[in-house]
């Protein structure tokens, strides 16, 4: 039969670290290991866990049993997103995170932060533009970038120093300054990007960086993007560039997604923050790729999130929330401290942690789970400053804080043999 595009063929052939990981977690493969599915305890998925808000579902409730609102959720909005719902999610922004001057103009509606970053890419990007990503970051960019951009260069920001495992950001910000100049200077990205918080190191960036950072591509009209996937997982006060704004500061471009706050993982909806140019070429780019985001996710986020800011609920939800993915990080770390004795780091927001193992972590992982049960995330895949060390997802178990420290003790147990 005819082949494959040769970009698929070479994107197959180095498939996402991540995907495969969650593979070895799928029941026929658990039994295949010998190991009961029902005993399995996995801190592989990047996922939440907390109750979706109440009168969330019930604007889903309302719209679904009335037939005329039924109805009109099954037609097509706008490329961009129906414009009372981006008039909602700049109210959304306003209030949690207090970003001035946002308005319809500035937000493209799509199905999530994927498809909207992998838009993102094709937009701002020709064919080898080189892209600056921290050193480890989310494992997708690469990936996206490839289909978006076939040739872009990948240069990386060392974060994690890999003899200490101190997060330089926060011990050593000159230092990351001075090597992020100095790598820009020398590479010349049209496009970098990190998380706030990231993923997998669970890191928020100082806005000493941030600040640095702004200033270059600014300077050297390029573009800075902060993905804000995990922007309501922040377990202190955010910092000030939480609230930048497109309006002020048209060349950073803020990536969401309502999977992660809201456990909206499955009804999908995300959004771009951008200049209004960036939005006009995004706009051309959807026709393409999506056509128009889901409508009655759409309808059903205007009308939660202007009752839920007017009765005060969305800021109570989102601090309760907050609460316990801190609570379930402090366990995390505590066991990690008590059963795998091995360098960490301290989550600032988000669901992870990333350990030293003190191995290769691609040899390790398989071993672990056929020994102990337990499955974690290798490191290579999202950089390989952590070649030796495991993402750890206490997401999934934010209810469950047994699980987290009965997986963690399992897993100390074998590392300790």
């Amino acid at each position: 039969m005819p082949q494959l595009s040769s970009l698929v063929r070479s994107q197959m052939a180095h498939p996402s670290p991540i995907r495969q990981i969650m593979k070895m977690a799928e029941r026929q493969n658990i039994l295949a290991l010998g190991l009961n599915p029902d005993d399995v305890i996995s801190f592989g998925g990047g996922w939440v866990n907390h109750p979706a808000p109440e009168e969330f579902r019930q604007a889903y409730e309302e719209v679904v049993s009335d037939p005329a609102l039924f109805h009109k959720s099954g037609g097509y909005t706008a490329t961009l997103g129906e414009l009372e719902c981006r008039e909602q999610i700049a109210r959304f922004d306003e209030h949690l995170f207090g970003v001035q001057g946002l308005g319809p103009e500035h937000i493209a509606v799509g199905v999530g932060s994927t498809q909207l970053t992998h838009d993102l890419f094709r937009t701002l990007l020709d064919p080898g533009d080189t892209v600056m990503l921290l050193d480890p970051t989310y494992a997708n960019y690469e990936g996206q970038v490839a289909f978006a951009a076939p040739g872009s260069p990948i240069v990386r920001l060392p974060v994690i120093d890999p003899e200490t495992w101190a997060y330089l950001p926060v011990t050593d910000p000159g230092r990351v300054i001075a090597e992020f100049t100095r790598l820009f200077d020398e590479h010349r990205p049209r496009v970098v990007i990190f998380g706030a918080p990231d993923n997998p190191t669970s890191q928020i960036l100082p806005q000493a960086v941030a600040d640095a950072m702004s200033a270059r591509t600014a300077e050297a009209g390029a573009w800075l993007l902060i993905d804000f996937a995990y922007k309501c997982q922040c377990f202190g006060t955010p910092p000030a560039y939480y609230a930048w704004s497109p309006a002020e500061h048209p060349h950073v471009i803020g990536i969401h997604s309502n999977s992660k706050w809201a456990r909206a993982l499955g009804r999908r909806l995300g959004w771009i923050e951008a200049a209004p140019a960036v939005i006009d070429g995004l706009e051309r780019v959807q026709q393409c790729s999506l056509l128009c985001p889901d409508t009655l996710s759409q309808m059903t986020m205007a009308r939660y999130v202007k009752r839920a800011i007017a009765d005060g609920s969305l800021r109570a939800y989102v601090d309760r929330t907050s609460a316990l993915y801190a609570a379930a990080a402090r366990t995390t770390i505590d066991a990690v401290d008590e059963y795998l004795q091995r360098p960490r780091l301290v989550p600032s927001g988000g669901l992870y942690t990333v350990v030293d193992v003190g191995e290769n972590a691609d040899a390790f992982v398989p071993k672990a789970l056929q020994a102990t049960g337990v499955l974690v995330v290798p490191g290579r895949g999202f950089g390989p400053s952590i070649t030796n060390g495991v993402r750890i997802s206490y997401g999934p178990m934010v209810m469950t804080p047994d699980k987290i420290r009965e997986g963690l003790e399992r897993l100390g147990g074998y590392m300790r043999r």
